[in-house]
């Protein structure tokens, strides 16, 4: 369907179904109802009528699926759902587990394990989002870290080690939407960004910071920490729908499953996941492409698919000539797993609907890239602004990678023009703006990836993240109009001082908050009926 101006009215979609999915806590009727809403407006303004609102949604949802990637990513998430639930019918995640805790004897120790986890996979943020999820489970469990607190580990190890990784997908995208007519390359400009990324460094910081004190969260997730800690509860654990999680848990689970047999399958996941990103990317194709332009263009979604596949090859290996598991079993536990993820792949194909809608169809990014490209502000303003808009239209659309594509070309030919000395730093607010939105957006397809990782509740996972993720972003801002000042003068000593300025300043608020907001001072997270 052709694309058509509405104005203002592109933004209320996404507007929609990110309140509904807040008041009401449902976040499948909340993202039906965008899509409907969207739906009507296109409907209405290109002359379809009523009828056309279900042939809009309709259309719009098969052609989100039909899109090779997101296609490739379901067949993923469905062979990952199978594989966790083979390693648990095999006994490796129990036995992973009692190794665990013998090994790691505190909840701070789980906590930075798991951070570190993250941060070790950098090549894809779904990848690491599933990965970790499944991998630390049952250790932060059994320390007794909230579902949430677990979610916020995953969500916010992902993009951001991603987007300041030089080989990694989310590089590829940045350097591909770089203008190639301005004397620096992709590359170079990409590279330059990552100590004034602030956004991503200064989550990765505050990661560790949280995972290596003992109280040091505060708002709605110190309240879930506190539920988990006391009580045990971890209501944030029911993501899987009923019938899904009794299949499950209705499988026998084998005694004589050892820790290889949840860390041999994961490995090989990664292992063979890492080789088809290279195969597809065409780095054996013979055309010379060096390692990083492999990753570049190779296709995630299939490069992951076919490493769940091999994966799930060698746990048929492992576990059924060992008797861990018979053939039978073995089979019905792929089934189990498949339906385990059935909400995951809902709420993702409702997502892909909606940002659809918003960018193929209402001009939302376009609209909002517009009225910032026809302001006129003070030039030293430009990366805070930038920030603030990327951030904006990130959360609006639930997609980081679709702002770059929107904002990154208007900011460097508006730096170029008005003010070339803020280029890089202009670029760095951009992609920490995106992340910082896509960390706050409900329909945010890796914010639903990190729920499903943890298994948590993904109204409950938005709710707990987003104090977090403002509190960074207020720093942020900070330090881009503090950078934005200080660049006219000299360049090199805005790059040497905003980081370090930006973590004394946060640090000073992670010591704060937790004493000024007490658990029992805020609203507990829902919680979801066992």
């Amino acid at each position: 369907m052709d694309e058509i101006y509405v104005g203002v009215w592109s933004v209320a979609p996404p507007f929609v179904a990110i309140a509904l999915s807040l008041i009401t806590k449902e976040v499948i009727f909340s993202l039906i109802i965008g899509i409907m809403s969207g739906a009507l407006i296109y409907s209405m303004f290109s002359g379809l009528g009523i009828l056309g609102v279900v042939t809009v949604t309709i259309d719009t949802m098969i052609g989100s699926l039909a899109k090779t990637d997101n296609a490739a990513m379901v067949v993923f998430l469905a062979l990952l759902g199978a594989l966790v639930a083979l390693v648990t019918r095999a006994g490796g995640s129990n036995a992973y587990g009692f190794w665990a805790a013998r090994i790691i004897k505190s909840r701070q120790s789980a906590g930075l394990l798991t951070a570190l986890l993250g941060m070790l996979i950098f090549i894809d943020d779904y990848f690491n989002c599933l990965t970790v999820g499944t991998v630390m489970r049952p250790v932060t469990d059994r320390h007794r870290i909230s579902r949430e607190k677990l979610a916020y580990l995953i969500d916010a190890t992902a993009a951001p080690i991603c987007v300041i990784a030089p080989i990694s997908s989310w590089a590829a995208s940045v350097i591909s939407y770089y203008p190639t007519e301005t004397g620096v390359t992709g590359m170079q400009a990409f590279v330059g960004s990552i100590p004034m990324n602030l956004y991503a460094v200064l989550t990765i910081f505050m990661v560790l910071w949280l995972g290596s004190r003992k109280n040091g969260d505060y708002g709605p997730m110190a309240e879930a920490q506190r539920r988990a800690e006391e009580s045990g509860e971890l209501p944030g654990a029911q993501l899987r729908d009923a019938a899904a999680k009794s299949e499950i848990d209705a499988l026998s689970v084998s005694e004589k499953g050892k820790v290889r047999d949840l860390i041999i399958p994961v490995v090989f996941l990664v292992l063979f996941s890492i080789l088809a990103m290279l195969w597809y990317g065409g780095y054996w194709d013979g055309s010379g492409k060096s390692l990083f332009e492999a990753f570049g263009d190779t296709s995630a979604g299939f490069a992951l698919a076919l490493g769940g596949f091999g994966a799930l090859i060698v746990a048929f290996f492992l576990f059924v000539p060992r008797g861990l598991i018979c053939f039978s079993e073995f089979f019905k536990s792929i089934g189990a797993g498949i339906k385990s993820m059935t909400s995951a792949i809902i709420i993702l194909t409702l997502a892909w609907t909606i940002s659809g809608i918003c960018r193929d169809m209402l001009f939302t990014g376009k609209y909002v890239a517009a009225l910032v490209e026809a302001s006129t502000m003070p030039v030293a303003l430009i990366p805070a602004i930038m920030f603030v808009i990327a951030g904006a239209l990130s959360f609006s659309t639930g997609t980081a990678w679709g702002t770059f594509g929107i904002l990154i070309p208007i900011t460097i030919a508006i730096c170029d023009i008005a003010a070339p000395h803020l280029s890089i730093i202009s670029l760095s607010a951009v992609m920490s703006g995106s992340v910082f939105g896509d960390h706050c957006s409900p329909i945010s397809d890796t914010t639903i990836l990190s729920s499903t990782g943890a298994q948590c509740n993904h109204i409950d996972h938005v709710a707990t993240q987003i104090p977090y993720a403002f509190t960074v972003a207020g720093v942020c801002v900070g330090g881009y109009l503090f950078a934005g000042l200080l660049a006219g003068r000299n360049m090199t000593l805005t790059t040497i001082l905003t980081l370090p300025l930006c973590a004394v300043v946060l640090m000073i608020l992670l010591i704060i908050l937790p004493k000024v907001i007490k658990p029992g001072d805020i609203t507990p997270a829902r919680r979801s009926p066992k």
